[in-house]
């Protein structure tokens, strides 16, 4: 009776001595990661990463992370070199490959989000003056529009005070635009906007978190907070 307690008990303290190696080896490899994303150039900010599952020794040992987490507040995205935030930003990434030293990182597949802020997505359009066709505005020649939530797939503008109406907003690829602009009687009486055809506009993200993409459906959705965008990726090499 005493054998098998202290087999018992050994195997216990075996078994705990074991995952907490798989732990501080988990914790490690998560550490690098996220330092090696960000000297890669795939993430403007140090992310946090979450390697999923257990063990995370047997994974490691066959190269190849079932479910990996990446998350940060504060990214950035770009269009032609005005840069904005990209709050709340979480990816989860299927079917890592992983090199020995990390060097090297391919990803089956991916999905993310993330939001821009209304005040930014004004930033990544035209000036509101070349919107309207070159009409002359209060704010002058580089005045932008006021962009809000309009309700499920719209956003509202407005210049100043008066508004302007409502747009809808989608995607191509890595190219979002906004159109569907129709300038409320308001706009045309106290803005001088009458007749005036509003253009649409549109704006590419030409850097993308984690080696994303903007998914093909619904990679773009208004939401009360601000424009969602969804990202997906295939076979992506995020690192080497």
């Amino acid at each position: 009776m005493r054998g098998w307690l202290k087999a018992t008990i050994g195997l216990a303290v075996l078994a705990g001595l074991l995952v907490g190696a798989d732990r501080i080896a988990v914790g490690v490899a998560e550490d690098e990661a996220a330092d090696r994303l960000v000297k890669s150039g795939q993430m403007s900010q140090r992310p946090d990463v979450t390697i999923e599952g257990f063990p995370f020794l047997t994974q490691a040992v066959s190269k190849k992370l079932d479910d990996v987490r990446i998350s940060s507040d504060g990214l950035t995205v770009r269009n032609n070199g005005q840069q904005v935030a990209l709050h709340s930003f979480k990816a989860k990434l299927s079917g890592v490959d992983v090199s020995d030293s990390l060097n090297s990182a391919t990803v089956d597949s991916s999905t993310g989000s993330g939001v821009i802020t209304y005040q930014d997505l004004a930033q990544l359009l035209p000036p509101a003056s070349q919107l309207l066709g070159g009409a002359p505005l209060p704010g002058g020649a580089n005045s932008r529009l006021s962009l809000s939530y309009g309700g499920p797939g719209k956003v509202k503008a407005s210049l100043g005070p008066v508004s302007v109406g409502e747009a809808t907003v989608h995607n191509q690829g890595n190219t979002v635009t906004v159109d569907g602009l129709k300038l409320s009687s308001l706009a045309e009486m106290f803005a001088g906007l009458a007749n005036r055809k509003v253009e649409p506009a549109a704006f590419t993200l030409d850097s993308m978190p984690a080696g994303l993409k903007l998914a093909a459906k619904d990679g773009v959705t208004p939401l009360p907070e601000g424009l969602q965008l969804s990202f997906e990726g295939k076979d992506v090499k995020l690192l080497g």
